[in-house]
């Protein structure tokens, strides 16, 4: 593709001269109708510090563009606290935003024809949703993540956005009074940049260095350091050399990538969610994959990173560490990823790590060796059993006894199991079942971190296991298993547990089972009901009617 035939749709013909006038009105000039145009897509927003330092990299990014000779088109698109909105119905709506975002970042480029596309996000969802939207656009892009944020400190401790999600638990367990958790609150957060630890918006920029849609290096870098800015200038550079040599993403997001990010995400401790993503990425980009893969995977990558939420250190240790270039080349030498994988830089995985060193660098134990690995495999288990006929998703690491048999206690939201969780009604050897949660029930699959940072808080999170056919947030550990498909909302056989009944979750069999005999089960859905869509207008009634299953990414195209 030559690097204006789209941007041609505007320049050529009598009939374009009402679209050129346009343009004048907003900065063209006569020389500036033969420029290729790049899309700019801004997730900035001062209602998540994920996304507040923005507008500095999109300033860099438009900077660099004119400078490279084209002509930058600046659009925002939206994103959605998930911190802030965590534990509220406010969270029911962030899974829904990255196809929001996928969604806008697709209707505006096409509709203004542009040549190429830098993206640039923050939270949680800016990443999977530009992501999607360039595998569907094809036309040559990067993203540029907006950096993670840097620890808050108190009483000689690093704290972070998690630290007070789990503070809130031990108020209710009476370890910390109302002045302490006061405190903690008040220092978890400095400034600008998205959660710390290896949650899922950190997870995500990982994978997609990993996948060759970065900067090598510039997925766990501070938000406020000056590389941040620098880096989005060199993205738009970069993007300029993939407009003129016709570098579209379908030569990079390959099965090769996807492949190479799953096994940074073993490697780096991710998030759960980076299972959800990976699958609707892959959807968007006609590229087969599916839950075995993560379990094929996990068999033979080690947890290499000692990470926040189950591990010791913040991102900006990692970087500190090498990041994620360190951790490709310490794969890469033990045949753990493609070497040949082609990347946005336009040269091969191999290429970009050719002067990175194969080991960790000494004096440190953030980022561990192949001899002493944190986990000898990957943390996040695919589990299947009558529970999860189409497969869940446990996330592993931290957890000393990943098997569990016990009582079923049965919440039908989030809310309640909460409720329950901080007035001591769940109690060691529980299975809590947090069910229509799910995409279709929620609707929109909201995270439990509120529920999971309660049992650690209360000291329950060894002793009681956790399913749900909704998400878990990045900072969630302890013995969770989310993503349950089917879903209770289809009738999935969590719709039919009920209190009491005996779970088994065996993270090391990856297995879910409901100890109730098959006859009973049947009996039960026979008397089993649909409940009422919870919401019947609006946007989340449509995600509800659109939405596929977790298992399948949950995406709604």
């Amino acid at each position: 593709m030559s690097y204006n035939l789209r941007s041609k749709i505007i320049t050529q013909g009598l009939e374009r001269a009402p679209n050129r006038s346009m343009l004048r009105a907003v900065g063209f000039r006569d020389q500036d109708f033969d420029k290729p145009l790049v899309g700019l897509a801004n997730g900035y927003s001062n209602i998540t510090p994920c996304n507040l330092g923005l507008r500095l990299l999109a300033g860099r990014a438009e900077e660099a563009i004119k400078r490279g000779g084209a002509m930058p088109q600046e659009f925002g698109t939206i994103t959605v606290s998930d911190g802030i909105s965590m534990g509220t119905v406010g969270m029911k709506y962030s899974l829904v935003s990255r196809e929001v975002i996928a969604d806008s970042i697709e209707t505006v480029c096409n509709a203004q024809a542009v040549d190429g596309l830098v993206a640039i996000g923050g939270c949680d969802k800016n990443m999977p949703g530009a992501l999607i939207a360039i595998a569907r656009l094809n036309i040559p892009a990067i993203f540029v993540y907006g950096g993670t944020i840097k620890p808050g400190h108190y009483k000689g401790r690093d704290v972070n956005l998690v630290t007070v999600f789990e503070a809130v638990g031990e108020r209710t367990a009476g370890k910390i009074d109302d002045a302490e958790l006061l405190e903690i609150e008040r220092h978890a957060c400095p400034g600008a940049g998205s959660c710390g630890g290896m949650y899922t918006a950190n997870t995500m920029s990982s994978a997609i260095e990993a996948m060759g849609m970065s900067l090598p290096g510039s997925s766990t870098m501070a938000a406020v350091d000056a590389e941040k800015a620098d880096s989005a200038a060199r993205s738009a550079e970069v993007v300029l050399e993939a407009i003129r040599n016709g570098l579209t993403p379908d030569r990079i997001i390959t099965r090769k990538a996807f492949e190479n990010a799953i096994s940074v995400v073993m490697a780096v401790g991710g998030s759960t969610n980076a299972v959800l993503h990976l699958l609707a990425i892959a959807h968007a980009a006609k590229v087969e994959l599916s839950l075995d893969d993560f379990e094929r995977i996990r068999e033979r990558v080690p947890v290499l990173c000692d990470l926040k939420p189950s591990g010791r250190y913040l991102t900006v240790d990692f970087h500190r560490a090498g990041g994620v270039p360190r951790v490709m080349k310490m794969l890469l030498e033990r045949g753990l990823l493609h070497s040949d994988a082609l990347t946005i830089t336009g040269r091969t995985v191999a290429e970009n790590l050719t002067k990175e060193p194969s080991e960790p660098p000494p004096d440190q134990d953030v980022l561990h060796s192949f001899d002493d690995p944190v986990y000898p495999t990957g943390h996040l288990a695919i589990l299947r059993g009558n529970l999860a006929e189409e497969g869940a998703v446990a996330k592993l690491s931290g957890v000393k006894n990943p098997v569990i048999t016990g009582p079923a206690r049965v919440f039908n939201d989030e809310e309640s199991c909460l409720h329950a969780i901080l007035n001591g009604g769940i109690k060691s050897g529980d299975v809590v079942v947090i069910r229509y949660e799910g995409p279709k029930g929620g609707p929109g699959m909201r995270e439990m971190l509120s529920p999971t940072s309660a049992l650690v808080g209360t000291g329950l999170a060894a002793s009681v296991g956790l399913i749900t056919d909704g998400r878990f947030s990045g900072g969630s550990h302890g013995l969770v298993v989310g993503h349950v498909a089917p879903e209770a909302q289809v009738g999935g056989t969590i719709a039919l547990v009920q209190d009491g009944d005996s779970i088994t979750i065996d993270g090391r069999e990856r297995r879910l089972q409901l100890n109730v005999p098959a006859a009973q089960l049947e009996q039960r859905r026979k008397r089993w009901q649909p409940p009422a869509p919870r919401y019947t207008s609006g946007v989340l009634a449509k995600y509800a009617r659109l939405v596929s299953s977790a298992a399948l990414g949950a995406v709604t195209d």
